[in-house]
């Protein structure tokens, strides 16, 4: 059964609602981006997301393969959501941008810093 959550940027100028189960997996990357910013990913299927308020506040920053997007607020500049090259069908949610987040089973450490050798590991 899934449940409705919330969250959003620091200055609450980008929210968004998704649907996820109560007790969630998360994966935490060691690449270049995540590690910096203690990104930990929710991963969530486009489906079940809803961006609610911000939309004319975001930034889209691409790189390499340009198969990722990630989405920067304009106002505070917290990436509280985006695009994964890894889950094109879904976005990644950083948990620590969610109010009352679901409540953690386990956190899979994935090598990003060796993404195409490693990616199968995260691929479901």
């Amino acid at each position: 059964m899934l449940r409705k959550f919330s969250g959003g940027c620091h200055c609450r100028a980008v929210q968004f609602e998704f649907y996820s189960k109560t007790q969630v997996d998360l994966i935490k990357c060691n690449c270049t981006i995540c590690s910096h910013t203690n990104y930990l990913h929710l991963i969530i299927p486009h489906k079940n997301f809803y961006l609610k308020k911000g939309k004319d506040l975001i930034n889209t920053y691409e790189f390499n393969k340009n198969l990722a997007k990630h989405f920067f607020c304009k106002v505070c500049g917290i990436k509280s959501f985006y695009q994964p090259r890894s889950h094109q069908e879904s976005f990644s949610i950083n948990f620590n941008s969610i109010l009352k987040p679901p409540k953690i089973n386990k956190i899979i450490e994935f090598d990003g810093k060796n993404f195409e050798k490693n990616i199968k590991k995260i691929k479901s």
